[in-house]
This record gives C-alpha cells, sequence and structure tokens, in this order.
C-alpha cells in the first residue's frame, strides 16, 4: 500500500488506523511517502504508526513522483494507491485482490468511493472528449448538454454493478505489477490531476483492462491537501487536463483548450472584479481574482 501525504496529519491518522483492518488476512506493507509536510507528520508517523515504511521528501515532488517513489521500493504484487484523506471500509484490500486473483487481465481496480454522508462518490469514467473538456469541471458545466456528462460519469450504468470502465480516479486503486512493469510508471509530468487518466489511457492500449469493483468500499473526504492553496489546485487541474490532451489528442487540441480556459478565468476575473468594485463581499471577491489572475499567468506558460 503506498500512501502520499502533504500537510494532512489529522486526516492521515485515521486513514491509517483503517487500513489495518482492511488488509483482513492479507500480509501488506503500508509506505508512506511524505511530500515536505510542515505540521508534523514524519515524527508522528513514527511515534503513532511505527510499522510504517516512511519515506521523507524535502521538497513536495508532486503526486505522480511520490506514488513512483512508493512503488519503487514496494515489494508485492500489487500496489494499493491510496489518498491520506480516505478511510477504507471492511476488508475492502483482500476483496480487491481477490478479484484481481480471479481476473489476471485486469492492470487496474477501483473499489466504490464513498461519500462521508455515505452515498456513492462518482469514481469511474469513459475517456474525456474535446467536448467533455470544454464543460466538465469548468463554469459552463451546468449548462452541458446532458448527454456530454452523462456519458462521461458512466451514469447510465448501475453504482452497484462490477464492471469495466475506462478509467478510474486515483484516490483509491488496486494495481497489477506485471502491468506496471510492462507499461510503465505515471507520468511525472502531471504534478496532480489527470495521471490516473493518463495511466488508465495507457494500461489499456497495452491490453490490459480496467475495472470498478464496488463490493470494496473506500470514504473520500477529499481535496484536504489541495484546498489549502487554491490557486495551486486550480492551475495544476487546468495544466493537467491541456497536458493530457496533448499526450493523446494533438498540439492543436491542446492549445485550442487551453485559449478556452485563459478565456474563462479572464471572465470569471471580470465578474467578480465587478461586483467587488461595486462593494458585494469585497474581501472574497478580490482574493477570488488574485486566484484566477494566477491560473491565467501559469496558463499562459506554455508546457
Amino acid at each position: 500500500m503506498i500512501i502520499v501525504s502533504w500537510n494532512v496529519w489529522e486526516w492521515l491518522a485515521p486513514c491509517l488506523d483503517s487500513v489495518r483492518g482492511a488488509l483482513g488476512a492479507l500480509k501488506g506493507e503500508i509506505i508512506l511517502v511524505d511530500n515536505a509536510s510542515t505540521d508534523g507528520t514524519p515524527e508522528r508517523v513514527r511515534e503513532a504508526f511505527p510499522e510504517v515504511h516512511l519515506l521523507v521528501n524535502s521538497v513536495n515532488r508532486g503526486f505522480p513522483a511520490a506514488n513512483n517513489q512508493g512503488m519503487a521500493v514496494a515489494r508485492g504484487r500489487y500496489f494499493f494507491l491510496l489518498n491520506p484523506d480516505t478511510r477504507v471500509l471492511d476488508r475492502a484490500i483482500e476483496s480487491l485482490v481477490a478479484f484481481a486473483e480471479e481476473h489476471p487481465e485486469a492492470g487496474v481496480i477501483g473499489p466504490q468511493l464513498l461519500n462521508p454522508d455515505g452515498t456513492v462518490q462518482s469514481s469511474r469514467r469513459r475517456f474525456p472528449t474535446f467536448w467533455t473538456a470544454l464543460f466538465e469541471s469548468t463554469w459552463w458545466q451546468p449548462y452541458a448538454p446532458r448527454r456530454i456528462l452523462r456519458r462521461y460519469y458512466v451514469l447510465d450504468r448501475s453504482d452497484e454493478e462490477i464492471q469495466e470502465v475506462d478509467w478510474v480516479t486515483g484516490a483509491a486503486m488496486l494495481v497489477r505489477r506485471e502491468a506496471v512493469e510492462r507499461v510503465g510508471p505515471m507520468d511525472e509530468g502531471f504534478f496532480m490531476y489527470a495521471e490516473e487518466l493518463d495511466w488508465c489511457r495507457r494500461m489499456r492500449a497495452a491490453g490490459w483492462r480496467v475495472f470498478y469493483y464496488p463490493r470494496a468500499k473506500v470514504i473520500h473526504y477529499g481535496g484536504r491537501s489541495s484546498d489549502q492553496v487554491p490557486a495551486v489546485q486550480h492551475l495544476a487541474f487546468q495544466r493537467s487536463k491541456v497536458r493530457y490532451f496533448r499526450k493523446h489528442h494533438g498540439r492543436i487540441a491542446a492549445a485550442a483548450l487551453r485559449w478556452f480556459l485563459i478565456g474563462q478565468y479572464l471572465w470569471q476575473i471580470l465578474v467578480e472584479g465587478s461586483k467587488a468594485a461595486l462593494g458585494h463581499k469585497r474581501a472574497m471577491r478580490w482574493k477570488r481574482v488574485r486566484i484566477y489572475a494566477q491560473v491565467v499567468q501559469g496558463l499562459l506558460v506554455d508546457q
């Protein structure tokens, strides 16, 4: 098991507690890669969880690079990549491994993710199209044609159905070592976001299958690291989206997407600045303007 942390000790501790029970009868190692936390995470882990194999980075290397670092020292036949803001239920890891053993063609298996209130959290996807990228996680999403996002989020299939999918989100995923050895590790050109999308696409291109397995369940609280730095979060998400499209759809599609996103942020700067000038929640509006301006500046630099 590999967990990457950055200043999330209050979430990491219960996550590690849950992992102990979720392994069931399996003999597994827990590898924690800490990306230069300043909240005392390494010291606290050494004291409270001495069985954890701890790797401490002096700088934040990003999510894919840190996961690759963990996989490089892991010894098992499977890697279970897990976000620290999760709680693994029952014997979910044992269940995922059992499914993988029955399906040797499976390169990646994602459990069912749950929101803290117990409702199902969307975690399985079809590969995005250019139209998906224009709407998904942008201010235009509420106006997207229903069929575009319904298809992308696989809303035409039951949440409780074991199914093959294009990709699963990276909050929790079981990955076969043999598949990684053939396909390669995560692309470290992504800092965070879209790395699991790219990885699953490469897996499928190499002949491996990706499954959603809802009998294994993981609660995902979501965004506890990235929410600490909203400008970095926005920029990393949009840069990753552009990088993915450049890699798999070509430079023209990536350039068109990048300028569309820049235009959206410029429009939001105008909207938020106008509201601030009129005296409506000025502190909040100007904070948003500063965040969006940083994102535009970052997107203007061609990656």
